[in-house]
């Protein structure tokens, strides 16, 4: 399945059968390297929270756990952000830039690989955020990010969407190769990247944004 330039569909992450978030994307480019999507400031968004409205990040994985949970509507309000998710591989790489729209760094998102659905006139990619990440800064350095997160979580197996630790940390560590190099896609490509301007987020998630999962 491939999706159309300009196409837009809902990139979610799913926990355990459930929609941690959803995030309506347009379609850059989908061909055999991968798909790359952009996620425009302002955009409808829903988050999953717990019954008093905080989210996961904000409690203990020991109380989140204890919790039940609903959906949060609300806009994406930092700014834009253009995710690549590499064909058949179990990570995306997002480029984070800052106001004025200058690109800041990459951001390595260690997930599951996405699974694609189409339901009618609506598609999307469903994938399990593995929770540990890398920054990659522009000059190719890195460091890990939410170690103490993704180790708290590894705690409670009959609770957590990881299965395997040593595969999550093996592809970090080949993402991290791959960006010290300077190959693909830490090489400059896309970080000059402009929308078309006809695009513009929608005003609400369309109907069926929350069918059952693909993924998890």
């Amino acid at each position: 399945m491939r999706f159309e330039p300009g196409q837009l569909i809902m990139h979610r992450n799913v926990r355990r059968g459930r929609l941690g978030w959803v995030r309506p994307a347009r379609v850059v480019v989908d061909d055999e390297r991968g798909l790359l999507v952009w996620v425009d400031r302002g955009s409808p968004v829903v988050n999953e929270v717990a019954d008093d409205g905080r989210g996961m990040r904000a409690m203990p994985f020991t109380e989140w756990i204890t919790r039940s949970y609903r959906i949060k509507h609300g806009r994406w309000l930092g700014p834009p952000v253009l995710k690549f998710l590499p064909a058949g591989a179990a990570h995306s790489v997002w480029w984070f830039r800052d106001d004025a729209g200058n690109f800041l760094n990459w951001y390595v998102n260690l997930e599951e690989p996405g699974v694609r659905w189409a339901d009618g006139d609506l598609a999307g990619v469903d994938v399990v955020d593995q929770d540990l990440d890398v920054v990659v800064r522009p000059d190719r350095s890195w460091v890990w990010k939410d170690e103490e997160e993704f180790a708290e979580r590894l705690a409670f197996p009959e609770h957590y969407w990881v299965r395997d630790e040593a595969a999550v940390r093996a592809e970090g560590r080949r993402v991290i190769k791959i960006a010290e190099a300077g190959d693909f896609p830490f090489d400059g490509t896309w970080c000059d990247f402009r929308p078309d301007p006809a695009w513009s987020p929608p005003a609400e998630l369309p109907p069926g944004w929350d069918r059952p999962p693909a993924a998890g």
